[in-house]
């Protein structure tokens, strides 16, 4: 038997998405059956540090997040594809300010979001950049070749959204947000940050 069948077989049987990948929503329902009590995702072990401008952004990161930002750049260089991660965690005003952007300030439309309404503002969100050398690429079709990648390690990709498709987008939905609507997991996020609880407990 595959290791796709096999992880296909413990999703049915824990009743979760069967997709065949064992992401945050497979590992948290084993996590809950196991130990008893539902936990954070597991973040990939013994994943080295990147480059210094990926290691900004990661550092920003909720802890939770920043081992599958570093696997998902040393996954996409095992398929010969430059990665860095250009953009984490960001306050309100600095959203606000992206959001002006098109808007009341010169530039193009580059967010739909205002601040607070931005998984960046979280900790759970990160942009990447693919780069040729030095050369960053805006559109390539690396971009999708990357969000495939990025999926096999449990994160969503912007690549697959309908509203405002945001290639560059990464983040790490928490276990408790499974089902969730975009604006749901957003207003969830802003009460647990008010009142100063965990995000991925």
């Amino acid at each position: 038997m595959k290791v796709e069948e096999m992880i296909e077989a413990v999703q049915r049987k824990l009743g979760v998405a069967v997709d065949g990948r064992a992401g945050p929503q497979t590992w948290g329902e084993i996590y809950q059956r196991i130990v008893g009590a539902p936990g954070p995702a597991p973040a990939p072990a013994g994943i080295n540090a990147v480059d210094v401008r990926s290691e900004k952004a990661i550092a920003t990161l909720l802890p939770e997040v920043r081992g599958y930002a570093r696997a998902l750049v040393h996954r996409a260089a095992s398929h010969d594809i430059a990665v860095k991660i250009i953009s984490g965690t960001r306050s309100y005003a600095e959203q606000n300010a992206l959001y002006a952007r098109g808007r009341t300030e010169p530039g193009p439309i580059v967010t739909n979001a205002r601040g607070g309404h931005s998984n960046h503002n979280f900790g759970i969100a990160f942009d990447i950049g693919v780069f040729e050398g030095s050369r960053y690429l805006g559109d390539s079709p690396k971009y999708q070749a990357v969000g495939l990648l990025g999926g096999e390690l449990g994160l969503e990709w912007g690549g697959n959204w309908t509203d405002f498709v945001d290639r560059p987008h990464f983040q790490l939905r928490p276990a408790w947000a499974e089902g969730l609507s975009s604006r749901e997991l957003l207003a969830e996020l802003r009460t647990r940050t008010a009142s100063h609880q965990p995000v991925y407990a």
